[in-house]
């Protein structure tokens, strides 16, 4: 044999025997796992348990859809239009403008 499979064949015989196993260790964080997860799901189910059914108010007053989008609409009051256009209107009048390039005000 070469030197190189005898050194490989060297090396695999001084490894331990608990290389590449599980230990005591192991076993016991993955029972403590399984007990939280257990005790999760258990507060969990008694939480849902408290939840009621609906979260609609049975007392509460009734929504009436209408049929037609027309329901929807409420009539204008009289003298809504005036109010919107005044709404809608400028709120300061402009003076005229100045045309003629000079940079001084007018003397009055």
């Amino acid at each position: 044999m070469s030197a190189l499979a005898t050194a490989v064949l060297a090396a695999e015989q001084q490894l331990p025997e608990d290389v590449g196993k599980s230990g005591p260790l192991g076993l016991f964080l993955i029972l403590v796992l399984l007990l939280a997860t257990a005790l999760l799901v258990r507060s969990m189910s008694r939480h849902l348990k408290r939840i009621p059914r609906s979260f609609d108010e049975e007392d509460g007053p009734r929504v009436v859809v209408p049929d037609t989008p027309a329901d929807l609409v409420e009539p204008r009051q009289p003298g809504q239009d005036l109010l919107d256009t005044l709404r809608r209107a400028p709120r300061a009048i402009e003076g005229p403008k100045d045309t003629d390039g000079r940079t001084d005000p007018p003397a009055r």
